[in-house]
């Protein structure tokens, strides 16, 4: 249970080898910054616009484009043929794979990102893992934090699984599509090929293939009469 397979396409990162030997997916999050201190060759292979800031410790790949306004501090690796566009601030330990949108006033931080994800518009992605296309609407939150601060245990039919991280945001399958302004909770587990509508709150694991329906109550009534 939790295997990095089971929500994940390993053939879809450079960076396999994070995930060998883990017992749980989530534990690959606490391999980022070792593997990137000890495989991290900085280079710029892209295209840096304008007044982009590229800090010390960050490699470009091949056909990537970073817009104006962007921020990579690094520690970060960014592939090939991404789009870093302005606004988007990258922080420390960060992993983003091949054709990886990296939007406007989005925000990465200790987080591994599959090729072909899309985190377009006012997204902070902390301590997470992005599977293979996955992708996330407008103003989706990937909370990483307890409001208590305390560990982030991860839950399901009843067994408990401590994961030893106080910062874990959420594992997000392959191709799985998370609806606008939807906010996830720390510690969840997305499945493979899901759905959850714009506005979810969502908090705890979620099977493969299942689609999350959100909806609200609306009424409209008639406009009184104003001076």
């Amino acid at each position: 249970m939790f295997r990095p397979e089971e929500y994940v396409d390993l053939a879809r990162t450079a960076h396999r080898e994070l995930f060998e030997e883990v017992e749980f997916v989530w534990d690959a999050l606490k391999k980022v910054g070792a593997y990137l201190q000890v495989h991290l060759e900085p280079a710029n292979r892209g295209r840096v616009m304008g007044h982009a800031f590229v800090g010390e410790r960050v490699y470009i790949g091949d056909g990537t484009v970073v817009e104006p306004g962007a921020v990579i501090k690094g520690p970060a690796w960014i592939g090939r043929n991404c789009q870093v566009r302005a606004g988007a601030y990258i922080r420390e330990n960060v992993i983003l794979g091949d054709w990886v949108v990296a939007g406007n006033s989005c925000e990465f931080k200790n987080a591994v990102v599959f090729d072909g994800c899309e985190v377009p518009h006012f997204n902070y992605v902390g301590d997470s893992i992005l599977g293979h296309k996955a992708h996330l609407g407008a103003g989706v939150i990937l909370g990483n934090v307890k409001l208590d601060r305390s560990e982030i245990v991860v839950e399901v039919d009843g067994r408990k699984f401590p994961t030893g991280l106080r910062k874990f945001g959420a594992i997000v399958g392959d191709r799985t599509e998370i609806g606008c302004n939807s906010v996830i909770n720390p510690g969840s587990v997305l499945g493979r090929d899901s759905i959850l509508y714009p506005l979810s709150q969502w908090r705890g694991v979620l099977p493969e293939k299942s689609v999350v329906k959100t909806r609200q109550e609306q009424q409209v009534v008639k406009r009184r009469a104003t001076a």
